[in-house]
């Protein structure tokens, strides 16, 4: 197998156990997270390397702004995972379909390569999975080189001398994800819908589900703290979209994420964000607090169009579950007709 051990910038496990780093945090753990930081252009302030103070704080937030992430200024293991991904520069590893999959920058911008070429990773996601692995070998068999799938210095002093040549931005996945979604298009019928939650919401899930079904959709819900067994839940299902019910204590109202990271954005999910956010503000009577683009990991390595919805405060919302479901199901049946003026 190809080697793409890069020592210190690939060391993710080790540090894991420590986290999350935040004010006050100290040791070995904290100086290469500053490290990081700093290499990455944010400025520490007067903090002494090591010691997590306000200037780190600062730094973290910003980056974790930067990045799509929830702005906390505390290091947990998302914020580290997308740090240590930030590090990595196409050409620094052999890219390759591995498992686990590698994560990271270069893989993001060798799929915004691949689909500016016209050959779709399925998404500009960091990840790289089965079809950045077709895409890639795709590209190498079309310009005449051993399509083993493996990015490494032939491939990229291709990708480089191409991209002189086209330049541009146009995306092939965006457009492939408007024609999945444009294919699917009509009745919320006999549509596979993935309901999650991450605790503290199952009544809302099952509310959720319930209207669903009436509708004749197949709902499947999904109860789990983790975003990423989230994720593989609705993959492993075949969804034809997903919606996470989330309760924030902090939130007055209705709040929902979509998709956006690395110059490139669910276009198809931002539209049902959009949806859900109108038709449950209105149904509720509560603030409608707009649709927003995140890099969350269940919407990010989720494989279809994916929203999370937020609502607050709980103690409101919990009075208005039915009224709940029917908008957020009502919003579904609009996306799915393609009624997205």
């Amino acid at each position: 197998m190809p080697d793409d051990t890069l020592g210190l910038r690939d060391s993710t496990r080790r540090d894991e156990g420590e986290l999350p780093f935040s004010t006050g945090s100290k040791g070995l753990g904290v100086s290469d997270l500053q490290t990081r930081l700093a290499r990455l252009g944010y400025w520490l302030g007067e903090d002494p390397l090591g010691e997590y103070g306000s200037g780190t704080q600062r730094a973290v937030r910003a980056f974790q702004r930067e990045r799509g992430l929830r702005v906390d200024g505390i290091c947990g293991r998302e914020t580290w995972s997308s740090l240590v991904e930030a590090g990595y520069r196409l050409g620094d590893r052999l890219l390759y379909r591995r498992s686990p999959m590698l994560h990271g920058d270069d893989v993001a911008e060798l799929q915004r390569r691949l689909s500016t070429f016209g050959f779709d990773p399925g998404g500009v996601d960091g990840i790289f999975g089965d079809q950045t692995a077709v895409a890639l070998s795709d590209f190498q068999h079309n310009i005449g080189l051993a399509a083993d799938g493996i990015c490494g210095a032939q491939t990229l002093a291709e990708l480089n001398r191409l991209a002189v040549r086209k330049g541009g931005e146009s995306l092939v996945s965006a457009l492939r994800e408007r024609l999945r979604v444009a294919s699917r298009r009509g009745s919320l019928q006999g549509r596979t819908v993935v309901v999650g939650e991450t605790g503290g919401f199952q009544a809302g899930a099952v509310a959720l589900a319930r209207s669903l079904a009436a509708l004749g959709a197949q709902p499947v819900t999904f109860h789990h703290p983790d975003a990423s067994e989230q994720a593989d839940a609705a993959n492993t299902a075949g969804a034809d979209c997903y919606v996470a019910l989330h309760l924030d204590p902090e939130l007055a109202g209705v709040r929902t994420i979509f998709y956006r990271g690395y110059r490139y954005e669910s276009e198809a999910s931002r539209h049902l964000a959009d949806l859900v956010a109108a038709q449950v503000s209105a149904a509720l009577g509560i603030p409608n607090e707009q649709s927003r683009g995140m890099a969350l990991t269940v919407l990010r390595q989720t494989k279809m169009p994916a929203v999370v919805v937020e609502l607050g405060p709980p103690s409101a919302i919990a009075m208005h579950m039915a009224p709940l479901a029917g908008a957020v199901a009502a919003a579904l049946v609009q996306w799915f007709a393609g009624d997205w003026s």
